[in-house]
């Protein structure tokens, strides 16, 4: 292994930064061997934080209905061939119920974004799920919205926001998003949410099409500087029926290294093994923990749609029910080691010294 490298993981281990060109040496300069010691440095700080806990977190996609046309996504309102369909307030909480028997105590409300459901219909949903679940937090996965929704939202009872902000290049969201839709606004939003009071996500493709090393380096410089509460990362999987269709999509191997970078940034961050990532590696979850990542969200969508969410082509787990896609998960950590527990999974916060 380059003597550079190995310099730069050990920077990276005792001071958490690195500069972008530094950042984006670490990821050009990758070999097999890197990976390995990445992943034990990453490993070793998730366990000193959260042992071998990994944290479930029950996706419900209530509606994949969508006024955007992002050019990677198979729900963009241009995709003709998806068929669409809208949860009701009633099926969402059935989910939940099913979910909280199953020890799901964070529920992850997702969907396109659908104007069907307004702030007055989704504050009845959160303060729903409260009432009846008080000891469960709810993560919110909406998309763009004005400050003051975010504000509804939030007062009604949601704990957490997912806003993947895709990639932290101005010119490089440009190439993956309509014209309508700009990289400022997106950090408007994220800014937005953190200053609510919201526990934040932020997250990006691994491979999307026109993506290089400089565009990651700098998707790393906004983690370490933003300091996310969560970071949610997945590999770039091409769907038929979008303009990116036929582009080559991104690797586990990539996907498990920036993992690994980014637990040795934020220690104490929530980091999941996505869907993303089993879709294209059988073991691709399992290979996510062992990078470093601490949270999957199995399904708890009624099985009559999850095909429908095709947010990428050939997305595992479609057709299994909810308790089926939990004892499988939980057989599948259990064999490298990690328990899923039943908990809501908060981050655990730095002290003003940065100490845990």
């Amino acid at each position: 292994m380059d003597k550079e490298i190995l310099y730069l993981i050990e920077k990276l281990e005792s001071e958490k930064t690195l500069t972008l060109r530094e950042y984006e040496r670490l990821i050009s300069g990758r070999d097999e061997e890197s990976a390995k010691i990445l992943a034990e440095k990453a490993v070793n700080v998730r366990k000193q934080i959260y042992g071998n806990s990994v944290f479930v977190r029950g996706l419900i996609e209530f509606s994949n209905i969508c006024k955007n046309d992002c050019l990677y996504c198979g729900i963009r309102r241009s995709n003709l061939n998806c068929d669409r369909y809208r949860l009701t307030t009633d099926e969402i909480l059935e989910c939940c119920a099913d979910g909280y028997s199953l020890g799901f105590r964070t529920f992850v409300l997702q969907s396109g974004e659908d104007g069907y459901f307004t702030d007055g219909i989704l504050c009845e949903i959160i303060e729903k799920i409260k009432s009846k679940y008080p000891d469960c937090a709810v993560t919110l996965s909406l998309g763009e919205k004005s400050r003051e929704s975010y504000q509804r939202l939030f007062d009604a009872g949601a704990d957490r926001y997912l806003l993947r902000h895709e990639t932290a290049d101005s010119e490089h969201y440009k190439s993956l998003h309509p014209p309508e839709m700009s990289f400022e606004h997106r950090m408007k939003c994220l800014s937005d949410l953190r200053e609510i009071g919201y526990q934040v996500g932020c997250g990006f493709m691994v491979g999307s099409p026109h993506q290089t090393a400089k565009h990651l380096a700098k998707d790393l410089k906004f983690v370490e500087e933003f300091k996310p509460d969560m970071c949610g990362i997945g590999p770039f999987v091409p769907h038929k029926d979008t303009p990116f269709g036929k582009m080559t999509g991104g690797t586990a191997e990539l996907t498990c290294y920036l993992l690994s970078i980014i637990r040795l940034i934020r220690p104490n961050i929530l980091l999941p093994s996505t869907t993303a990532l089993g879709t294209i590696d059988p073991l691709g979850r399992e290979k996510g923990i062992l990078a470093g990542a601490n949270v999957v969200m199995p399904n708890l969508s009624p099985v009559s749609v999850r095909k429908k969410y095709e947010l990428y082509d050939n997305k595992i787990c479609t057709g299994e029910e909810s308790a089926q896609c939990r004892s499988c998960l939980d057989m599948r950590m259990s064999s490298i080691g990690y328990e899923i527990v039943t908990d809501r999974g908060d981050i655990k916060k730095e002290n003003e010294n940065g100490c845990l």
